[in-house]
């Protein structure tokens, strides 16, 4: 049988596939963890974890009814912040931020923070990631910030670049800088909170761990700082799985999905599978 079903599901043409991402040849490679939670149904919108802290913000944001979007007003000479209600201490979790390019600003970050990280501080800076209680990345120069220090952008593979304009004749060489990455309006915060590490998803691809070394055991909360009035982010947790190794049948089930792609996820009933298993891998897309 699994014969097959590799011949089934290498035999045939993709066709109408959506074309490939620029992002995609930044991704790294997921863990089996991380990979079965992204192909993972999410959890309902009105979980808990999907909403802001009512207590722990800036004076200068404001929450809507249902928790889950917070605005920043306008302020001159202020960086401004907000956490997540609920934080973890094990297992690794995703959540989705939504927060357009157009009302981001300068020193958009997004990122995790301890309980008793700084939600205000005076003039224009990233306020998270700008102590030792806190990492933060921000979006529109791609930096990452910890402690007050920005030591690298992420992420940090060889990424597109452009040449510098040159003087008709010149002799010296072209020099070559970093184009900051345009980073669309969803971006998903992967904290594994057992591994240590805080990485990203964009446009479907796991960029690589961001952050190392993250305190054990200790409460960590998504995080976003603004210095833009109107500036307005949206929380979802999407969802989150425990330290154990993921089961044989879900990891089989995800290669199989991986295999089909999304455009062919509805085709389970084809399958050369038992009706059981083809209601499995229906299930779990």
């Amino acid at each position: 049988m699994g014969l097959t079903l590799s011949a089934w599901l290498c035999g045939r043409a993709p066709g109408g596939a959506p074309p490939p991402s620029a992002f995609l040849a930044l991704a790294s490679p997921a863990s089996s963890r991380l990979a079965l939670t992204l192909n993972s149904s999410p959890v309902g919108p009105g979980d808990g974890r999907s909403r802001w802290s009512p207590r722990h913000l800036s004076p200068n944001f404001l929450l809507s009814a249902c928790g889950q979007e917070a605005t920043r007003s306008p302020a001159e000479l202020s960086s401004d912040g907000v956490r997540a209600e609920m934080g973890v201490r094990s297992g690794l979790h995703v959540w989705e931020l939504a927060w357009s390019p157009e009302h981001r600003g300068s020193h958009a970050v997004v990122g995790i923070s301890r309980q008793d990280c700084p939600l205000q501080g005076s003039g224009y800076k990233a306020l998270v990631g700008g102590d030792s209680r806190s990492w933060g990345w921000e979006l529109k120069t791609n930096q990452l910030w910890h402690g007050g220090c920005t030591s690298e952008c992420y992420p940090g593979k060889t990424r597109r670049r452009r040449r510098s304009v040159l003087k008709p004749r010149s002799s010296s060489s072209a020099t070559k800088a970093e184009a900051p990455l345009l980073i669309p309006e969803r971006v998903l915060l992967v904290l594994d909170a057992d591994a240590g590490t805080l990485g990203f998803v964009v446009d479907g691809s796991f960029l690589g761990v961001a952050f190392k070394d993250l305190p054990s055991g200790v409460e960590l909360f998504p995080a976003v700082s603004s210095v833009r009035g109107g500036a307005s982010v949206r929380l979802r947790y999407l969802n989150g799985t425990t330290r154990d190794p993921p089961a044989l049948m879900a990891l089989c089930g995800l290669s199989v999905r991986q295999y089909l792609g999304h455009h062919r996820q509805n085709q389970t009933d084809r399958l050369p599978l038992p009706p059981f298993l083809q209601q499995y891998l229906l299930s779990c897309s």
